[in-house]
Parts: structure tokens; C-alpha cells; sequence
């Protein structure tokens, strides 16, 4: 308990031990109810919750397994961000979440040993006040398109997001040979973090060349839905070029009224059916 107290920085003691007890299958907020009414801004120990939901959700779906990350932007804080420590995703709990500033740093001053990649996540943070939760994983059908010189474009109506504003909407391929002073594949330092943090730019994902994705969202669950839809575009990407003939990809006249963006911070997911369908499943509900 007082090492959680020491990286989540302003929960009661009391609310932490209760949550911390409660079984995750049925901790978390309830589905909500149809209302036109603005949602009250999340607590942090919701997106504590939303956090660890997460993590099982990107695992029952396949996109990470014993490695990749997700991380949410603090609420109470947008100078800091909460990360779990190095761990299997399917494994964290609460008490296995870290606070970490823009640089990479732990707040805490013992903190547990943390995941080398963080600095992906400090460094978009810092450079996107937009962006409230990270993912980075190496799942295999996005990675057949980041060691390929083919490029991963959106081509279903739910992956009408990859456009970002862009006509394509052709994901950008970080280059990690690029950056001065590299050395092997992991983005382990501020600056390969920044390097990708620029590769990625206003996009909502990038690939990382031989490594696998970052995607990006304005809340937890859009970057989760994020990444599983990026996983079904790859997948059905592929199998129509594998059919062999031309591929028809969408473009910004497909986006609709959003123009190819997603909802914005705080605001709820454009389909968010799939975030309370995908707990259920990942909590064998």
C-alpha cells in the first residue's frame, strides 16, 4: 500500500485499499445510459480502473501478450503519467502502476523497475497536449507492415480514424537508424522518444520499423479501440492484397463529418458499444 500512496499522487489511502480489494470483473463504472448530457470528468480512480481494464482487453484481443504497454495521462496532472511497472499487461493491478513526468522520471522516490519504453510514452505526452493514453505493442499483423515497404493504409469504414485529417492516411514508419547515437531497436532514451514523438506528429499512429505501433487517443478507451481496429485493418489489408489485383483504400471523402478524426479529450468514443463488449469478454463476463 505505501508504495502505491507513493506514485499515485493524491488518492485517500482508504479509497486506494477498497479499490485495490475489489475484484476487477466488477470494479469499474457502469455501462452508461443514453443521456445528452456532458459526462463528468473522470477521477483517477477510474482511470486507475480504465487503466487495468485495458490492459485485459489488449490481451484477450491479441494485441499484446507478454510485452507492450498502455498508459494513461494523469487527470490531476498533465505534466505526469501513470504506466505499469514491468510486468506482463494481463498481470498489473493497481499497485503495479507507476507516476512518471514528461522526462521519463519515476515521482516516487523507490519506485519498482519500470518498462525501458517509457519514454515513448513521456515523450508524446510532452509533445502532444491533445493525446490522454498511449499504446505501443508488437502485434504481428502490424508488424508485417512495418518491416514491408508496402504501406498500411485505412481500408474499412471503422479505420476511418488512420486519415488523421490526412487525404491517405498513410501511417508514418519511425526509423530508429535515423536518430544519432542509436543503438538496437528499443526506444529506451529521451531521444529516440522525441524522434518518434516528431515521426508520429499530429497523427494518431505511427509505425516503428522491425518493432511494431504506437497508437494514440484522447481518452482510454478510443486509444484501445484504436488499437484493435488498427489490428483488424492490417489483417484485412493483407488478405485483400494476398486476392491479388488492386486494393480499394479508403480516403478523406470516406471520413465522414469527422473528417477522419475521432472524438476529442474527454469526449466519449465515436462507437464506444466495443469498449463495454470488449470488458465483458476479456473479464469472462
Amino acid at each position: 500500500m505505501a508504495g502505491v500512496r507513493g506514485t499515485i499522487t493524491g488518492m485517500a489511502a482508504a479509497a486506494l485499499a477498497a479499490w485495490i480489494a475489489m475484484p476487477v470483473a466488477i470494479s469499474g463504472q457502469a455501462i452508461p445510459s443514453q443521456t445528452t448530457a456532458s459526462p463528468a470528468p473522470p477521477t483517477v480512480m477510474q482511470i486507475v480502473d480504465d487503466l487495468i481494464v485495458a490492459n485485459q482487453i489488449l490481451t484477450h484481443e491479441a494485441i499484446v501478450d507478454g510485452l507492450g504497454h498502455i498508459s494513461v495521462r494523469h487527470p490531476e496532472r498533465q505534466d505526469r503519467f501513470l504506466l505499469g511497472r514491468d510486468l506482463a499487461p494481463s498481470l498489473q493491478t493497481g499497485a503495479d502502476l507507476v507516476e512518471y513526468d514528461l522526462e521519463g522520471k519515476a515521482v516516487s522516490a523507490t519506485p519498482p523497475v519500470g518498462v525501458s519504453e517509457r519514454f515513448i510514452h513521456a515523450a508524446i505526452y510532452k509533445a502532444r497536449p491533445d493525446v490522454m493514453s498511449v499504446v505501443h505493442a508488437h502485434t504481428p499483423s502490424i508488424l508485417a507492415f512495418a518491416v514491408s515497404n508496402i504501406p498500411l493504409r485505412p481500408v474499412y469504414h471503422m479505420a476511418t480514424w488512420m486519415l488523421g485529417g490526412t487525404v491517405s492516411g498513410t501511417v508514418p514508419m519511425f526509423e530508429i537508424r535515423k536518430v544519432p547515437g542509436s543503438a538496437g531497436m528499443l526506444v529506451s532514451t529521451n531521444e529516440l522518444g522525441t524522434a518518434l514523438a516528431q515521426t508520429l506528429g499530429d497523427r494518431p499512429v505511427a509505425l516503428l520499423r522491425g518493432h511494431g505501433f504506437v497508437v494514440v487517443g484522447p481518452s482510454i478507451p478510443e486509444a484501445v479501440s484504436r488499437a484493435i481496429f488498427l489490428d483488424v485493418n492490417a489483417r484485412v489489408q493483407a488478405q485483400a492484397m494476398a486476392l491479388g489485383g488492386s486494393v480499394n483504400m479508403l480516403t478523406s471523402v470516406d471520413a465522414g463529418p469527422l473528417g477522419g478524426q475521432s472524438s476529442g479529450p474527454g469526449q466519449p468514443i465515436v462507437y464506444p458499444r466495443s469498449w463495454w463488449y470488449w470488458k465483458e469478454r476479456a473479464l469472462g463476463k
